[in-house]
């Protein structure tokens, strides 16, 4: 707040111990902050230090956690306020939250976890965790969409969290994607690695910055965005590109 310069009375919420589909839980939090007062403007910060968890060992689990992710840091300004939009260059890309799911699947309970020890949080994952993705995303993903009354086809962009390749591999042959639909995805993993709740403001960022390789996303294109988490948790969000058509010039 200080570095911000925000007054002492701005309101503060922590969102802790959720894994990497934390960010979602913090839109949520944003978007029912937004409807009780549509003046607020929600800033939703996510920072991880997996770093901090280490295990010097030679367990199969820790070595995977030691290698897969790594430390990071996002944040995103959500707002419903019409002049927010405005304020921005011309034809500069925001996402526009069209809807926010969550879903704990029947099983993988014990596939991905967080255990506190007395030497840090110690990391359970499958390698059955991919295989439960791919299971069960069909199903979830029908129920979203037929609520929103679209087809798979409708989404152009897919921000997928990037757990691991295998898990990005498992989604792209379910889903039947194209490389370039779910490019912004695997660009973050091998630039950064998985860095928890952090990683999927990194992908949709990319996802408006590059969309897929050689094109960027244009205006109405919607994105599709999920992350998973203990549980098995699985947390998405419909999104769809929006640019500020008719902006002055100013910051943003």
């Amino acid at each position: 707040m200080r570095a911000l310069g925000l007054p002492g009375t701005t309101e503060r919420t922590h969102v802790g111990f959720m894994g990497c589909y934390a960010a979602f839980q913090g839109f949520k939090l944003a978007r029912s902050i937004c409807r009780s007062d549509p003046d607020a403007v929600v800033l939703v910060l996510s920072v991880e230090l997996c770093s901090l968890h280490l295990q010097f060992n030679e367990e199969p689990d820790d070595l995977i956690a030691g290698a897969v992710f790594a430390d990071g840091a996002s944040g995103a300004l959500i707002s419903a306020r019409p002049q927010d939009l405005s304020s921005l260059p011309m034809g500069h890309p925001v996402l526009e939250l069209l809807s926010l799911h969550g879903e704990l699947v029947p099983e993988g309970e014990d596939a991905m976890a967080w255990t506190i020890g007395s030497e840090g949080f110690r990391m359970k994952l499958s390698t059955y965790v991919p295989e439960l993705i791919r299971t069960h995303l069909p199903p979830i993903l029908g129920d979203i969409l037929d609520e929103s009354d679209l087809d798979r086809d409708a989404i152009a962009w897919w921000a997928i969290h990037p757990g691991g390749r295998a898990i990005l591999d498992k989604v792209q042959e379910e889903l039947a994607l194209r490389d370039e639909q779910i490019a912004a995805s695997r660009a973050v993993l091998r630039s950064h690695g998985n860095m928890s709740s952090a990683t999927i403001l990194h992908v949709m960022k990319g996802v408006l910055e590059r969309g897929g390789a050689g094109s960027n996303a244009r205006a109405g294109d919607r994105v599709f965005a999920m992350a998973f988490g203990p549980g098995l948790t699985i947390e998405s969000g419909l999104f769809r590109v929006v640019l500020n058509e008719g902006a002055r010039g100013g910051g943003g």
